[in-house]
């Protein structure tokens, strides 16, 4: 069943709800649904009575990370029967992706087009989406994107704009239903301010680690500030998705709330 089909409220037939789920810096889409797969389990388990069947989109992001701009990265060592591993390395590509890069000279977002075509290329491709769910980078693109395809939102002019028609084609025109955000962020950037002025309608759920040392705190409650009426859970750990059952009950609450067809 796609986006645009929903069966009447009080139907028994299994509703899907796609939702777009965006890996942070250095992954990808395979990695990102591997760390977040026990998390698909209970989600799942927990909207099977209402009925609603969660169907999670995995794309990777276009723009490849080499070792060296990786800060701390070590490559793996070199398979059997490789005797030069300085060959090894210099060979080596990790299997590792942006959705942008920020240029540290000028604070501005390189490749942030070539990201949101891909985003626009999955939502496509999966015939429309209900929802997007992101972790760190992709939790600041998940905001954006939800931003963008909220049809009484101007759009910015110029190819700072452009991006976003093609989100909003490759869906066609139709709003999120929610956006969840995991150790995102604000982007304090020119290209971005028509998507958090005014705030973000489209619910949101947010989630920050206490013990978050990649993604500042100050960072993550500027995109919640953005947000209107967000909703905040704050969880004991670090830079990651808790994939404990505890913490995605909220989740699964939040899509019961936002993706159940209303009477």
């Amino acid at each position: 069943m796609s986006a645009a089909t929903t069966p009447q409220a009080g139907s028994s037939q299994p509703v899907e709800v796609k939702i777009l789920m965006l890996h942070g810096y250095t992954q990808s889409g395979p990695l990102f649904r591997a760390k977040t797969r026990a998390l698909e389990k209970i989600v799942t388990k927990a909207l099977a009575p209402v009925p609603l069947v969660p169907v999670l989109v995995y794309p990777t992001a276009p723009n490849r990370l080499l070792a060296r701009d990786i800060p701390g990265y070590q490559p793996p060592a070199p398979p059997p029967g490789q005797q030069d591993a300085g060959d090894h390395d210099g060979d080596y590509q990790p299997d590792t992706w942006a959705w942008f890069r920020k240029d540290e000279a000028t604070g501005t977002y390189r490749l942030l087009a070539e990201g949101m075509a891909a985003v626009a290329a999955a939502i496509r491709e999966a015939g429309g989406v209900d929802a997007v769910c992101g972790f760190s980078q992709g939790g600041a693109m998940a905001a954006v994107v939800a931003a963008a395809l909220e049809p009484e939102r101007p759009v910015h002019q110029g190819p700072d704009g452009s991006w976003a028609l093609a989100l909003r084609d490759a869906n066609a025109g139709r709003p999120l239903k929610f956006a969840v955000s995991y150790s995102g962020f604000f982007g304090p950037v020119d290209a971005l301010k028509w998507c958090y002025e005014p705030k973000i309608k489209t619910p949101t759920l947010h989630y920050v680690g206490s013990l978050d040392t990649v993604v500042d705190e100050s960072r993550s409650q500027g995109l919640i500030d953005r947000c209107q009426d967000p909703v905040l859970v704050v969880h004991p750990g670090g830079h990651h998705v808790p994939v404990a059952k505890e913490w995605v009950m909220p989740l699964a609450g939040f899509i019961k709330q936002h993706a159940q067809p209303k009477a």
